[in-house]
């Protein structure tokens, strides 16, 4: 069975590598013998396919999304003849560009396209561009599903005035989009979490705690007993410091909410009785690393286990049977590691997927009872037939003599950097991590020619509270201090130091700039993907948005936010750069990029930023990635 891809002219390096991935967002369906995925077409566009289980079986397209502005963001089946889908995008209001989403229903057969979000009145007073989420698959006849709906009041005569404002729940049968209110919103609700058996237990509120109208940093949490429509105070999370409990399902066998909190200076797996009583218990939690994932499994999505990553990803599984399957695949597999994508209602029939370092990928469907292991899609198709290079765990010492972790990827057949042009990509997001596995930038690099490093550097999450320090923007120093020794480590390696370079992607971006302005003479050549380059622009943009103040206080004050932004110290920086910025990023407004331009033009220094229009920060289009990697390539000293 082959996903539908975008045409790759003359199957060039840059687009095999470039193209998105030809199948995401995979669903079985409930009875176990029909795929849905996503695949992309034009430009930002993609595709809701179905396919049948079975041998020759075609996909068939049963709806269409042109990108511009509306893109799918996940299908999944609701029963085996309707899909309930996540359609969004993004749009420029007034000079600002702002998200919005829908939820949808669709017959597998395709047609009969409806709309399962709360419809705005002619007359809504403000805007809310929220959707809704399903927070439980109830499995029925109708597609019963739990749906939370935002609701904006209207104007009008006292008799048909609506005045419901915030979120709430409703009932949605996904067959009509008939619906009745479960949970009258609030307007301080911001989620809700169910038990997987239809009945609402937790309800996350914005803190009453508020600066000037913005949303305060702390959430928190209210919990329901069995049986009881009482509302009780569960938790509270502090989003800034990491403090506290967040609650993200509910066991319905032992009563306890399961969530993350912070144990000795790491995150962990919690749960937290919902009996009234306040017991906590420590699940699952590792001495050296953040656990970052629940594994979640069934149409009740119940947990059974949780990952970490030390130098890979690793999966803690506690459900009997679902450990047995794992392992039993994973030896089939050749050791790789196996992941739970979705089930059939009944749990005969597994949709898992497989991939590693050197394979970006692959869906199968597992039948335990008679073992059957059916391959079913490639993830990438235009890479399914390309050796690709092995991903090697390193350390290298920072200036202070801590040990760094990251990864090493090297052109195939060589050993090691001896003489090799070189880049360091230190990743993006400040709550994430680089990890062992396929990564389609650093594969690409490595297929040109390049040693590949990728820093996990402090002021990043994935190791504690130490590691992430106040941030990688309050505490740049350290965090630029580490991205810069990787380079230096290269040099040690033996890469060429006339072809050193430094690529990154928006706060990697950053990094790059900023790695430029404090080690002029380091790194040959700069290339920053949807940067921020003004920590202050950065900060008074966001007080625009109700959730600015969080990111003013996650940015903080003081000298850093000078010394820290690379706009503001473009005079220092020597080496060319190259950036790419999408107009309609929302994490990293284009006029960062457009400052950076501006400031390194002025200084007199080798500036190009390239521009995609309708773009935000992922550059979600096969032909703009396939395009910078071209440009990038001809830019990098190679």
């Amino acid at each position: 069975m082959t996903a539908p891809v975008a045409h790759a002219q003359n199957d060039d390096v840059a687009r095999r590598f470039g193209t998105l991935a030809g199948a995401t967002q995979v669903s079985l369906s409930p009875d176990g013998e029909k795929l849905a995925f996503l695949a992309p077409s034009k430009g930002q566009g993609n595709d809701l396919y179905i396919v049948d289980i079975g041998e020759g079986a075609v996909p068939r397209r049963i709806l269409r999304s042109s990108g511009d502005p509306e893109i799918l963001f996940w299908c999944k089946w609701a029963t085996t003849a309707r899909l309930v889908c996540e359609i969004g995008g993004r749009e420029n209001v007034g000079g600002d560009i702002m998200g919005f989403t829908s939820l949808l229903g669709v017959d597998a057969s395709g047609g009969n396209v409806k709309t399962l979000s709360a419809r705005r009145g002619a007359n809504a007073i403000g805007y809310d561009f929220r959707g809704g989420e399903v927070i439980d698959w109830q499995p029925s006849a109708e597609g019963d599903l739990l749906i939370t709906r935002s609701y904006v009041p209207e104007a009008g005569s006292t008799v048909i005035r609506k005045d419901g404002e915030g979120l709430g729940v409703d009932l949605v049968k996904a067959t009509d989009g008939s619906a009745k209110t479960v949970e009258k919103p609030r307007r301080d609700a911001i989620e809700y979490v169910s038990d997987g058996k239809g009945q609402v237990r937790i309800m996350g509120l914005n803190s009453p705690t508020t600066y000037r109208g913005y949303a305060d940093p702390l959430v928190r949490h209210m919990f329901r007993r069995k049986n009881s429509r009482d509302w009780e105070q569960l938790s509270s999370y502090d989003t800034l410091s990491r403090k506290g409990f967040y609650p993200y399902a509910v066991d319905i066998t032992t009563d306890r909410a399961i969530g993350f909190a912070n144990v000795d200076g790491r995150r962990a797996i919690v749960a937290l009785s919902l009996d009234g009583t306040g017991k906590t218990e420590a699940l699952f939690r590792h001495s050296e690393v953040d656990v970052d994932e629940l594994v979640r499994v069934g149409r009740d999505q119940r947990v059974v286990g949780a990952t970490y990553v030390t130098e890979r990803r690793h999966m803690e599984i506690t459900d009997p049977k679902v450990a047995a399957m794992a392992k039993s695949l994973s030896g089939a597999l050749g050791g790789k590691d196996v992941y739970f994508i979705d089930a059939s209602a009944d749990e005969a029939h597994w949709l898992v997927w497989v991939g590693s370092d050197i394979d970006p990928g692959r869906y199968y469907r597992y039948t335990p009872s008679s073992k059957q292991l059916r391959p079913l899609l490639d993830e990438r198709p235009l890479l399914a037939d390309q050796a690709l290079s092995p991903v090697k765990p390193i350390r290298y010492p920072a200036s202070d003599g801590t040990m760094i972790p990251g990864y090493l990827t090297l052109p195939l057949g060589k050993v090691d950097a001896k003489g090799l042009p070189a880049i360091v990509m230190p990743h993006g997001g400040l709550a994430a991590r680089d990890e062992w596995g396929f990564d389609w930038l650093a594969q690409y690099f490595a297929r040109r020619g390049f040693a590949v490093v990728q820093p996990n550097y402090r002021g990043a999450a994935g190791y504690g509270d130490q590691w992430y320090m106040d941030n990688g923007f309050q505490s740049w120093r350290t965090a630029i201090g580490d991205v810069n020794d990787a380079g230096r480590w290269l040099l040690t390696e033996g890469a060429d130091p006339a072809k050193l370079s430094i690529v990154g992607w928006h706060y990697g971006g950053y990094a790059a700039l900023q790695s430029g302005a404090t080690e002029p003479g380091l790194f040959r050549s700069i290339v920053a993907i949807a940067p921020i380059t003004d920590l202050a622009q950065f900060k008074s943009r966001a007080m625009k948005f109700a959730s600015g103040a969080v990111l003013r206080d996650f940015v903080g004050s003081g000298p850093h936010i000078r010394e820290g932004s690379p706009a503001q110290n473009a005079a220092n920086i020597k080496a060319p750069v190259l950036m790419f910025h999408g107009t309609f990023d929302q994490r990293a407004n284009i006029e960062q990029a457009r400052i950076m331009r501006r400031a390194l033009a002025d200084a007199g220094k080798s500036v190009e930023l390239i521009e995609y229009p309708g773009l935000a920060t992922s550059l979600n289009d096969s032909e703009a990635r396939t395009a910078m990697l071209a440009r990038i390539t001809q830019f990098l000293p190679h």
